[in-house]
């Protein structure tokens, strides 16, 4: 019996979990895939009349979205120093101005959702109007994140593309270049490594889109599209932040 708890406890996928769960964006992934769950299980619980079971995932929703903003009050820094790196880096105009972009953009969208938070622990207080204020512009700054990063996407994958194909036409490819053609295939890999992770993101993006922009009124949607929306684009980022950890291991 002491065996088989010892096989169960050991496991390497515990261990793996343990290490995921450890980090604050392991935790936030976890929380933030459990939370639009919650939101797409209520509205279908909701639209089949139980009331009872919906009010209880829609409390679970609102109780992780809370404890979710408390996590990420140290955030806004984090993206202004990335910013801020951006604006010192070198590389294509294009890409440079729209990272910079998407990180002054999630800079004022977690800083005014900290905002939020103090407000709802009773920390400051906020007159109904002002909070409405304030989550409108929090979502405002969140579409923009979102828009800069979708922009980022597709002049890096065009990037990408172009250098791709330029280095697939590039050199002669025999045995006496077969230093020459190992140096490719070497590139040629990092590439495509980039080109995944880059349409990898860019499809994140495209379902997360959705939530700040019903939030904010400019799409018709319920709450069923906008739960099913970032619930999928939260397994996504927790699967990435999971290989990112864990190095690459599945399982």
């Amino acid at each position: 019996m002491a065996t088989i708890a010892s096989q169960v406890i050991l496991h390497p996928y515990v261990s793996q979990s343990l290490k995921f769960g450890s980090s604050n964006v392991g935790r936030d992934k976890l929380y933030r895939t459990v939370q639009y769950f919650s939101r797409f299980l209520a509205w279908f619980l909701l639209s089949r009349g139980n009331k009872v079971r919906a009010a209880r995932w829609t409390a679970l929703k609102t109780h992780l979205g809370i404890g979710r903003k408390l996590m990420r009050l140290g955030k806004p820094v984090e993206h202004l120093q990335a910013a801020l790196r951006a604006a010192s880096s070198t590389g294509e105009v294009g890409e440079q101005v729209t990272s910079i972009g998407r990180q002054l953009a999630y800079f004022g969208y977690l800083t005014y959702d900290a905002a939020l938070w103090a407000n709802t622990a009773k920390f400051i207080a906020l007159k109904p109007s002002t909070a409405e204020k304030v989550t409108k512009t929090s979502n405002r700054f969140w579409l923009a994140g979102i828009l800069f990063s979708i922009t980022h996407g597709l002049l890096k994958a065009g990037r990408l593309a172009h250098d791709a194909k330029k280095l697939r036409n590039s050199g002669t490819w025999g045995e006496k270049d077969l230093s020459d053609e190992a140096q490719r295939e070497v590139k040629q890999l990092a590439l495509e490594n980039l080109r995944m992770d880059t349409r990898y993101q860019f499809i994140i993006d495209l379902f997360d889109i959705w939530i700040p922009a019903s939030n904010l009124g400019l799409v018709n949607v319920n709450d069923g599209i906008v739960g099913f929306a970032g619930f999928i684009s939260s397994l996504m980022g927790l699967r990435a932040q999971w290989l990112a950890i864990n190095n690459g291991k599945k399982n």
